[in-house]
């Protein structure tokens, strides 16, 4: 017998410790070398600990919900055994069916036919997924079988599910019809524990709240040259870059040249002293499945427009997939935060500590818009800009504000770094 041990892998500098999420693996079952074993939960980021070599896994040393330390042992896989315990759901499928064909056996050939019920979410408990995949399943009250699976075995990965869902090939579970009869007993409350990321994103929220003098100033944008520029672009850009241009990396860019003239909204409080950077890492704002996450942009300033929508791509297919490093989402200088995707038409965003500014984007609308004493329709966005008083002065934050608001509406200023 081979004994391998496995441990917490290093997650990042300021990462000490994480929270042990669900074993993929059961104890007896067999294990492919990089094959994921176990979810770890840390204060920024949810990742699978992949086995590092094939064989058995034959111990679980700490349990759910348990904290560990980076480097702590946590299980051991015999890379020389077979697996001769079943797995528990392996196990649980094994007698679901088998009880499923003696009860068939014994119904008499003149009994009606009964009809098969639909099939239900709890089914996919015979469907090998993650965690982080049965969320979504259950979140969507989606049929599994429906979804083809990419993964090892032909098992479902976030990507395939998320694919499935905008697509519109994934089959929702029909509600049962349940007879009118007494209240159900059932609790109408569920306490759920929050997860160790949702804890921290909530603390974070609240210390920037306390700890900053938090301002907002508001602005709005005629988006109409930026729409042209796409409309005029879009098809010879995708064509030549294989990515499709966004809004983003106009405001991304707007916004760094911004940030080159205004250099406070750009530094951070470092005990008595500023700190000014002098280059800018932008963060964006990314929803993915186990909360808000802001992966950085490193050095925006020195991208081209295909290589900020290629990076933005990346962070978001990374963020569905619970791919996101702690490297990924360190050393932010500024935040960009785009609520218009979910119909935002205004809010004011919360710092991202310890920056000291971030632009929310919001949804892009028609209006009426006085001009040269005409009422004319524009596409109009409202922009918002969250900043620490402390160290930016309001005419500061409104001097970058239409800065930003001057580069979107004549464009030709991104190209002359105006």
């Amino acid at each position: 017998m081979a004994i391998e041990d496995i441990v917490i892998p290093q997650m990042g500098e300021s990462v000490a410790e994480g929270t042990i999420g669900t074993w993929l693996k059961a104890v007896g079952e067999a294990v492919a070398a990089d094959e994921p074993i176990v979810e770890v939960e840390t204060d920024k980021v949810a990742m699978e600990v992949p086995s590092p070599v094939a064989g058995v896994l034959i111990e679980q040393l700490v349990a759910e919900g348990d904290t560990v330390e980076i480097g702590a042992l946590i299980a051991r896989i015999d890379t020389e055994g077979a697996a001769t315990a079943a797995a528990p759901k392996a196990e649980a499928a094994a007698t679901a069916t088998a009880a499923t064909t003696a009860a068939s056996s014994t119904v008499p050939a003149s009994s009606p036919a009964t009809p098969a019920p639909a099939p239900s979410a709890a089914s996919s408990d015979l469907m090998p997924m993650s965690p982080a995949v049965r969320r979504i399943v259950e979140d969507y009250n989606l049929d599994p079988s429906s979804v083809e699976g990419t993964g090892k075995d032909g098992r479902l990965t976030k990507g395939d599910v998320l694919k499935a869902i905008e697509s519109g090939k994934a089959r929702t579970v029909a509600a049962p019809v349940v007879a009118a009869g007494p209240v159900s007993n059932e609790p109408r409350e569920e306490r759920v524990k929050m997860t160790r990321l949702r804890k921290t994103i909530a603390q974070r929220l609240k210390d920037a709240q306390n700890t900053a003098a938090m301002l907002t100033t508001y602005n709005e944008v005629d988006m109409s040259a930026v729409m042209a520029a796409r409309a005029k672009y879009k098809d010879l850009f995708a064509k030549k870059h294989n990515i499709k241009l966004g809004f983003m990396s106009f405001f991304t860019k707007a916004c760094c040249l911004a940030l080159k003239e205004v250099p406070s909204v750009n530094a951070q409080i470092d005990g008595e002293e500023i700190v000014y950077h002098n280059y800018a890492n932008i963060g964006v704002a990314v929803s993915a499945p186990n909360g808000l996450v802001v992966p950085v942009l490193r050095d925006a300033q020195d991208m081209g427009f295909a290589e900020t929508e290629l990076s933005i791509a990346n962070y978001g297919k990374k963020a569905r997939d619970g791919k996101l490093t702690i490297d990924d989402m360190q050393g932010g200088t500024f935040t960009i935060s785009n609520g218009g995707i979910f119909g935002s038409l205004m809010s004011s965003p919360i710092l991202n500590a310890p920056q000291s500014a971030i632009l929310g984007m919001h949804k892009i609308q028609e209006r009426p818009m006085a001009e040269n004493g005409q009422v004319v329709i524009r596409p109009m966005m409202y922009l918002a800009l969250s900043y620490d008083h402390r160290i930016i002065d309001g005419r500061e934050a409104v001097t970058f504000l239409v800065r930003v608001k001057e580069a979107l509406e004549d464009p030709t200023r991104l190209l002359l770094d105006m």
